[in-house]
This record gives structure tokens, sequence and C-alpha cells, in this order.
């Protein structure tokens, strides 16, 4: 019998080939498309797993608001380790990273260095803690010493191959010479050190040895005991505040207190986050490896699953339409003695057959678009054909899918009395109209709010672009690594100031772009407790920085090198301003200190204040900030004249080779280096845009193999209606009119959903757009013009048709 009814399903198939195109290259989209989301939301969620008990380690977090700002950080003071250790049997290991962002290397006894983007030093206990073995080199000894590293292999390969590393001698930032006593395998894709490549020993990091409760620098993991939970160790964790924080600030400040430190507006609260959580729920302000979002996981497992029902309820619509077509059939398989039973095993093949052939395109699909889809995502996903469980989720999703498809058209279909169908009258033209309805009203809804996404998105992307940052990125490129050398830096300030095609050049360790930085508590003369503190960030600048980045001043004037009172000026932003309590012009001419309890303070006079701009991502409010005169190396930021990027680079390369020949030349634009960001949101925007065009195509098959069918259903009725004298747009009205119907309930459906999820979306962003009202209306005229060219080419195609032969059909 099932031989008999796969033959049956087979010429059944056959026999329409339009309408079984339709189904099997929908369902196939939709199912390539769910695949490919579905190895998103895998790897997504694969993060950090592959380490051993990894669900028993937890990273410390701190919330702390201090001096008119507040900080979420991912992590804590360099003491906090150590004390969890003492102080929590629940713990059972620590270790610690002080993340350094890229280095310069070189083996000792060459000259050449090469650059390591990101390097951490660490505690010994990395490796116990994370279940880490090493290629070479004992983990009991590895980075116990001061000036010892391990290697990643890749960056062991590149200096002198993984078995000749050990005890070689390296060369850091052309100054600290290291020994390497281990070498790692290259750490996953899907791990937190991602990127890290070379891992220094904390033991020789003096910071890490001071009992410094105030200053957040270090991500501190614990292990718990196994049989701890992590409850316990939160209800304890915030004590450390009064035990530990408060005792070190009354050093400084002899009178406060824990009451007098929460009555001023001010906390510290601690927290702790799993490791496996960090990837989708961690969004502090600093980070060891760039995170994603829970939210956009939400999001495009959604997309996947409307992908699919769309896919399905093109079945489920066309099979219905289809029934009048197989209403006689039925009825004779009925008088033949088939049972209910019967029929709904052969259409349930049917329906089977066309999911199976619909997989088998859409692995060929995935496997054909997936290089794409990772250049879309930043991921290098592959497809586990090598993997039975890939294989058994796939067929039981694709049984699954044919069950949800062919379910409602097998009942449908099974349920026609012999009788009525075989005289005629069982199966009318309205026979599952209004289930069809119902299936094409929910796909243009989906359709519309994927529409409205995918423009919200591209919008609010727009918007970070154009916005005015309070300075200027465009034209402006950055050369890393310049050596701290005072005198060398300047003269290779002058070298390149000197080219034609340069405008300004400046020097700094900090430009408004992505960098690990740090706050400090500076204090007004003569008000030196935690109440008037102000925390704030600060870098050091040279004469040049304002005006190469364009950055408006709101009172005062900038350092001037004719000043030599300006070495102890300092130029603060309005939002500093504010929370010292001071207007523009009354700040001008106080001194302030970050020297607190010193026997000679160096007081900071203000000479002006900087219009507020943007060096945080835009999701953040603008914190305090101050510039101080004086660099001693980091980045030599140049404005270009014009557009002459290929001339200008090439002069400077030239310059850079010779003075420092042994060094390679970085640099980076920094309207790229801003636009990093983004990228989570940037990839979020694109794939919106995919699946959104994806989705359409398969509403639109579904509603051109609907038209199609309704079109061939009247065709006696057009026939009579060009007789009686009905022109080809009124036949063509008539034929659209009742999809355009039920667009237009999508729309209405659709638009305040829409409206609500993206406003929803955009609260993560603390400058944003608004959602508009053309944004919906461009959404539904997109909606309405799509079905309106899809409906009316079949509508079009059926009334031009001569009436003679319309009438002759039946």
């Amino acid at each position: 019998m099932l031989r008999n009814y796969i033959k049956v399903a087979w010429r059944n198939l056959k026999k329409q080939p339009f309408f079984t195109f339709i189904n099997t290259f929908g369902l196939a989209i939709g199912m390539a498309g769910g695949l490919l989301i579905a190895l998103f939301v895998y790897d997504e969620f694969s993060y950090d797993t592959m380490f051993p008990e990894a669900h028993r380690i937890h990273r410390i977090d701190s919330d702390v608001k201090f001096g008119g700002n507040q900080f979420k950080m991912a992590e804590v003071s360099a003491p906090m380790a150590e004390t969890m250790l003492k102080d929590f049997p629940q713990v059972e290991a620590t270790v610690r990273f002080r993340d350094r962002g890229s280095m310069l290397i070189r083996k000792n006894g060459t000259e050449t260095n090469s650059k390591e983007l990101h390097a951490t030093f660490v505690d010994s206990t990395f490796f116990s803690m994370f279940g880490i073995g090493l290629l070479a080199g004992d983990v009991n000894t590895a980075l116990k010493e001061t000036n010892t590293l391990v290697l990643t292999r890749s960056a062991a390969e590149k200096h002198f191959g993984v078995q000749n590393a050990l005890g070689q001698q390296l060369i850091l930032n052309n100054s600290d010479t290291y020994t390497v006593t281990g070498v790692i395998e290259d750490l996953p894709a899907n791990s937190f050190l991602r990127n890290h490549s070379v891992f220094l020993a904390m033991a020789g990091y003096e910071d890490s040895r001071i009992p410094d409760w105030g200053s957040n620098n270090y991500f501190t993991f614990i292990k718990l005991v196994p049989s701890a939970g992590i409850s316990e160790i939160e209800t304890q964790l915030q004590s450390l505040f009064s035990r530990y924080l408060i005792p070190w600030a009354q050093e400084s400040f002899p009178g406060i207190t824990e009451a007098s430190f929460l009555a001023s507006g001010n906390h510290v609260y601690y927290s702790t986050m799993p490791l496996r959580d960090i990837h989708l729920y961690s969004n502090m302000d600093s980070e060891l490896s760039p995170n994603s979002s829970m939210q956009n996981v939400y999001i495009l497992s959604f997309i996947a699953l409307f992908l699919i029902l769309l896919a399905s309820v093109n079945f489920m619509n066309l099979s219905t339409a289809q029934s009048l077509k197989r209403a006689k059939e039925v009825g004779i398989r009925k008088t033949l003695g088939s049972d209910k039973k019967a029929l709904l095993t052969q259409f349930l093949t049917e329906s089977g057959m066309i999911t199976l052939i619909s997989l088998l395109f859409a692995i060929g699909i995935a496997f054909l678009v997936l290089p794409l889809f990772n250049e879309l995502s930043g991921k290098s996903m592959t497809l586990p054909v090598a993997e039975p469980y890939f294989w058994i989720l796939v067929f039981s999703f694709t049984f699954f899918l044919g069950l949800l498809s062919g379910l409602y058209p097998a009942f449908f279909m099974s349920r026609f009395v012999p009788v009525k169908v075989l005289s005629g009258t069982g199966a009318t033209a309205s026979s599952g109209g209004g289930i069809r309805n119902v299936l094409v009203v929910f796909q243009f809804a989906i359709s519309i709010l994927l529409i409205i996404g995918t423009l919200v998105v591209y919008q609010q992307l727009q918007f970070i672009q154009s916005k005015d940052l309070g300075f200027k990125k465009d034209r402006i490129v950055m050369v890393d690594d310049i050596p701290r050398n005072p005198s060398q830096a300047a003269s290779l300030k002058e070298e390149v100031a000197r080219l034609a095609s340069v405008e300004d050049v400046t020097l700094s360790s900090y430009y408004p772009t992505p960098s690990s930085r740090s706050n400090s508590s500076f204090f007004k003369e003569g008000y030196q407790d935690q109440e008037n503190a102000i925390n704030m960030q600060m870098w050091e600048v040279d004469y040049d920085y304002i005006n190469t980045l364009d950055i408006a001043l709101a009172s005062g004037r900038d350092f001037d090198r004719r000043y030599a009172t300006d070495s102890l000026g300092i130029l603060l932003n309005e939002s500093a301003v504010g929370i010292l309590g001071e207007s523009t012009e009354s700040v001008l001419g106080i001194k302030i200190s970050s020297d607190l309890g010193e026997e000679n303070p160096v007081f900071y006079t203000v000479i002006g204040v900087v219009k507020d701009f943007h060096f945080e991502s835009l999701r953040d409010h603008i914190g305090a900030l101050g510039l101080l005169p004086g660099v001693t190396g980091g980045s030599l930021a140049v404005k270009i004249k014009g557009n002459n990027f290929s001339e200008t680079l090439t002069g400077i390369e030239r310059i850079w080779d010779k003075a420092m020949p042994d060094q390679p030349f970085n640099y980076q634009f920094m309207e790229e280096a801003f636009n990093t960001t983004y990228q989570a949101e940037q990839r979020l925007g694109r794939i919106f845009m995919v699946f959104t065009i994806l989705s359409l195509v398969v509403a639109c098959l579904g509603l051109f193999g609907l038209a199609a069918f309704n079109a061939a259903k009247r065709t006696k009725e057009i026939g009579i209606r060009k007789v009686l004298g009905a022109g080809v747009g009124q036949i063509t009205y008539q034929l659209t009119f009742d999809f355009l119907r039920m667009v237009i309930i999508a729309i209405v459906i659709s638009l305040p959903i829409g409206w609500y999820a993206m406003n929803k979306w955009l609260e993560d962003f603390t400058y944003r757009i608004d959602v508009s009202w053309w944004v919906l209306l461009l959404s539904a005229m997109i909606a309405m013009g799509i079905a309106i060219l899809t409906v009316s080419y079949q509508s079009i195609r059926a009334a031009i048709v001569n009436p003679v032969r319309s009438l002759r059909t039946e």
C-alpha cells in the first residue's frame, strides 16, 4: 500500500507541474532560510560551552555610581579575586585578566616588529580554571614567574614555531623582555578569548598587587565548588562593599561612612554573570571581546519561524485551492471503498514527498549561499553533514513540517461527501476560502512586519552615520604605534605635517573611537570630600587636538604654546562642568586635582570648556571628560585635504619607513573605527533585509499560485463578462480586488505591532530616531505594490484571453 501511495502521489505531482513547482520552491526557500538561521542561533548558544565545568564558572561584575557618573562594568578591583578565595568557602578558584590591547613583538636579537592585536595579563590559574592544556610547556610552571608569557599556536608559529618556542625571548613594545613558557592551541572562535594570542604573567604586573578597591580594571572569574550554588554567593557579595571598599576609602576620606556614601546618591553593587551567558546577556561598558545580544537571537529565530510558516501557509492555501480539481477523485475513491484514514494517508504522502524534495533543494541552496551568509553575519559556520544528529534533527523537522503543511488540506479533502461531489454540489467555489483568506492575511502581516523592521534598523544606522557627533571623523586617518619617546614622536608628527596633502595632525593616546579607557576622581580646590568628587575620563592630548577634530569650544580657549602655564591647564566638556555644579563661564579659572591626600597635590586650572561630543557609543549618555596637554605616545591622527587618500598614505608610509624601518605601518580611518561600535546592528540590518526579501518572495509565490488558480476557476465567468462588454481593466480590477482586500487587512493588523516592536528595539539606544509615520506608510505601500504586481499579472493574462476560448473551457 505504501508503494501505491507513493506512486499515486508522484503521478499527481507530475500532473500539475506549476503548483508542484511553487510548493516545492517556496518550501525550499523557507527551509533553507530556516536552516541558515538555525545554524546562526546554534552558534550563538555555543559560546564558552567548550570549557570543562563551564557551568561552575562566573564573572564578577560591578555597577558603580560615583562623582556624577554611573558605570556598569565587567571589571572589578585587583584585590577582589584574593578576597573571594579567602572569604567565600564556595569559591574553589579565581583568575584575573587585565587587558592590554595590541602589542609590538619581536624576537630577541632581531630588529623587525610584528603586531599582536590582543594581549592580556592573566593569573597562572588560567589553565586549571578553564581546562586549557599546553602544546608545549608545563601548566604547573607556566606564567608563575615575572616576565613570562604564553602564546597561542598561531602566534608561536608566526615567530619561531611551536616546537622551538619554549625558552625563547621576546621584546614587547621595544622595551620589556619576556620569556616564552608555554604554547596553547588557538582559542575557539566561539569563546570569550577568541581574539587573544598573547597571555602575560600577572605576577610581573605591579598594579595587580596593590590593594586598591576603588580602581576597577580586572576581569575576575570565579569557579564554585561542585556543591555550591551561585545564589549563595550573590547574597554575600554585597558585604564586600562595607567590609573592604569603605575602609579603603576612609584612608582618603576620613569622614566617609557607608551611610553617607549612599545618602549622597552614590552606590557600588557587585553581581555575578555565568560564563556561558556572557556572549548573549552581557552588555557592560567594557568586555574582553565583543558580545552579541539575546534580543537579536529572538528576532532572527522569529524570522526563521515566520519564513517556514509562510512557506507552509503557501502549501496549505494552494492544496485547498486545488481541492476542487480533486473532489471527484475523492468521491470515486470513497465510492470504491477507501476510508478516511486511507485518504488522509494518501494526501499526507503527497505533502511528505513535496517536503522531502524541498529539503533536498533547501540543503543545496543552504550549501551554496552559506559562504555569503557567513560574510553577512561575521561567522565561520559550516553545515555539519558528517554529524548524525544533524540529519536526525533535519529529517524530524521535515516530517513535522510535512504534517503541519499537509494535515489541514488532507482533512479538508477527505471530508468530501461522495454523492455531493460526484453530482457537482459538494465542493463549491468558496470551499476553504475563509481559511485561505486568513492565511494570506497572516503571510502579508508577517512580511509587512519584516519590512518595517528593515526600514527602522536601516534608518537608525543612517542616523548614527549622519548625527552631529560634536567632532569630525571624515578624512582622518589614525596611524598606530607611535613611539613613546617624546622627541621621536614630535619629529614624526612634524614630518607628516609637512606633506602638501595634509591639513592638520595631532598626537594623542585617545580618540572618540572604541578603545580601553579608565576613569579617575577629581576634586575642586577646597572641596576634597566624596560628596564633591567628579569621576571622569582624562585624556592626554597635544596642542592641535581640538583643531584637528573640529571640536567646538563652549567657553574659554584652547591650549596655546605661547602660555607656559598651559602645561597645567585643563579643558573640560559640558557634562563635567554640569557635575561640578558650575556654568561654562563660572568654571573658568577653577582648579581641580586628583592627588587627594598627597602632600603637594598637582592642581590643573580650567582654561576652557569644549562642547559635549560623543566619545562613547550612542547607546550611552555623554560622560564627563577632561583633556590635559602632554602626550607620550599613542596614535597620530592626520586630517587629509580633499580626497588625496592614496597619495597621503603613501607619503606617510614613506616617512614611517624612514623613521622606524623595523616597525610595521598600521593605520585605520577614524570613520571605520567608529563604525565598528555598531557592527552588530549593521549585521542585523543586512540579515533583516535579506530575509525580508525572502519572506516577500515566498509570500508572492503563494499569492501568484492562488491568483493563477482563481483566474483558471473563473475562466467561464471572464468570458461571459467580456461578451457582455466588460473591458480588460474592469476584469483585472475584479480579479485583483479580493486579494488586495486581504492585504489591506494585513496592513491594519501589522502596522501597530511593527511600531511597538521597533520602539522596544530602539530603547537600547540613548540617542535614537522615532518610528516615523512615513516608515509605516512606506511599508504598507511596498506590500501593496508587490501584491498588485503579483496578482495583476495573472489577472491581466486571464482578462485578455479570447472569450470564445473562455466559454469553450469547462
